[in-house]
């Protein structure tokens, strides 16, 4: 009796020794995959273990390594809407089903990434007549890591009237404009988490690999919050309690309250961990081919805004290193305007100068909205406009639309002329002219001389060029255009699009 049951557990042991082939997450039914490049096929099984992938005609047979990782590259594809089956053959049999092929962008950064289409000024309207089965949007979980992951949850949903109001809003309307202009798949892989720094989505190698103080202080800052954590959890559950009383007093009163509930205080595992979210959220999708990259981020690092040009510029570059596709565009939108701690102060004009300046980088781009935030609200509802910007940016530098106007007015440079200063911008920008909703006079413009004090100046469009002037400031040695948190911006081009914010000074 004995001999039957050793065979038994020896037959079951066999049997759980061999892991079945198992795909990267984010093959899975729905998916869209990248045209015109090679596309990375990926996933784990046995060691050794013969792997095969088939889809659109054509396989591709590898071995696994020796720790169990297995990678084809099926050949570049062409577009199709065209719902087909992805195979994969090793000890057993996966089936990807309703795969499509076409663009697919990565759409990350914070709260106003992550916003949703059910949040935004056209959100009824998305949600009553939305219904495109060829936009479609993969919803990452949130997940923080101490080091990169190799898979990260998440689905791929079909545009409908059911499904977008999850969808990230500025991708969700990105997607929608290539989508017409183009005539081909749209996919979006949207991993955002609100209220965090870009310090959690840099690629750890990358910022380690950057000289510089800044660099140095991310770690021995976050060793300090955790050290000061103890502490900072009392003051939080102390806030908590008034919170929470202010709230019932307001409820038995009758009044509105809409206080927000004090937020937890960092501490490993928070959202603001240094390259936690880019191990738990974009690390899993390294390698998957993609035409580029949207990002809205910064509202989180105003306080610390001189850090930003060299942080973002590390985290494109770590980007672009990972995934390994070359220079992958990658466009952002500018920070909108909103007071922050008051619409006269200057943290978040020049948390724009540094995005401004990450332009140097070749493939960059920039969606200018310093005309459609909201002065008290640091989430505009208005994400149409921002999604349609980006597009813009995108189909003219990547999907040959040369003949689009993608940006407005760009400071090229400022000169003296007598007790005024004449601004012009780049060449680029005159195949649309200069022009304001305030009779050719746009508000928004400042002068200072030597002493470095700025006063409001009065702005006359000339051509293609500015002649700002100011009574206070006779002998002019800068100007500068919005470069405040809130500023009244009123220069624009016959297309709608506004100026950039800009200062000739380096003050």
């Amino acid at each position: 009796m004995k001999t039957p049951l050793i065979c038994v557990s020896a037959l079951i042991l066999s049997c759980a020794a061999h892991a079945d082939v198992v795909l990267a997450p984010l093959f899975r039914d729905g998916a869209v995959l990248q045209r015109e490049k090679p596309v990375p096929v990926w996933g784990t099984a046995d060691a050794g273990e013969k792997v095969t992938v088939t889809f659109a005609g054509q396989s591709v047979t590898t071995t696994a390594a020796a720790d169990g990782k297995w990678r084809v590259d099926l050949p570049a594809l062409t577009a199709s809407a065209e719902a087909r089956t992805l195979a994969v053959q090793g000890k057993n049999k996966l089936a990807v089903n309703d795969v499509i092929v076409g663009e697919v962008w990565l759409a990350s950064g914070q709260s106003n990434m992550e916003w949703r289409v059910s949040n935004t000024d056209a959100g009824k309207f998305e949600m009553a007549f939305a219904n495109n089965p060829l936009i479609r949007h993969y919803g990452t979980k949130k997940k923080v890591s101490s080091t990169p992951l190799a898979t990260a949850e998440g689905k791929w949903e079909r545009t409908t009237p059911e499904t977008v109001g999850s969808f990230t809003a500025v991708g969700y309307y990105f997607a929608a404009d290539l989508y017409r202009a183009l005539g081909v798949p749209v996919g979006i892989i949207n991993s955002s988490w609100g209220g965090t720094r870009i310090e959690a989505w840099m690629d750890a190698a990358a910022a380690d690999k950057t000289k510089g103080p800044a660099f140095a202080e991310i770690h021995t800052r976050w060793d300090k919050t955790l050290a000061d954590y103890p502490a900072a959890k009392t003051r939080y559950e102390q806030s908590v309690k008034k919170w929470e009383a202010a709230r019932d007093a307001a409820k038995a009163a009758g009044k509105p309250f809409a206080d927000r509930r004090p937020g937890e205080p960092a501490r490993n595992g928070h959202q603001s961990e240094p390259s936690g979210l880019y191990n738990g959220m974009i690390a899993p999708h390294v390698p998957y081919a993609l035409r580029g990259f949207i990002w809205y981020q910064g509202c989180s690092n105003t306080g610390r805004h001189y850090e930003y040009r060299d942080f973002q510029t590390a985290m494109i570059t770590g980007w672009r290193q990972q995934f390994a596709q070359g220079d992958v565009p990658f466009y952002w939108a500018q920070l909108a305007n909103y007071k922050g701690q008051g619409p006269d102060k200057l943290e978040y004009a020049f948390l724009r100068g540094a995005q401004t300046e990450c332009l140097a980088l070749p493939k960059t781009g920039q969606a200018v909205i310093i005309d459609i935030g909201n002065v008290t609200d640091i989430h505009p509802r208005n994400k149409s406009d921002v999604g349609r910007r980006l597009a813009l940016v995108a189909l003219k530098n990547d999907y040959g639309k040369t003949s689009l106007v993608d940006s407005g007015p760009i400071f090229a440079a400022a000169v003296r002329e007598g007790s005024a200063m004449r601004v012009s911008f780049k060449p680029a920008d005159i195949e649309s002219p200069l022009t304001s909703p305030r009779a050719m006079t746009p508000p928004g413009f400042e002068l200072a001389g030597a002493d470095k004090v700025f006063y409001p100046a009065e702005a006359k469009i000339d051509g293609q060029t500015v002649v700002v002037s100011s009574d206070k400031v006779p002998e002019p040695a800068a100007v500068r255009y919005a470069w405040r948190n809130a500023p009244d911006a009123g220069l624009f081009n016959r297309d709608g699009l506004p100026a950039c914010p800009f200062r000739s000074d380096d003050w």
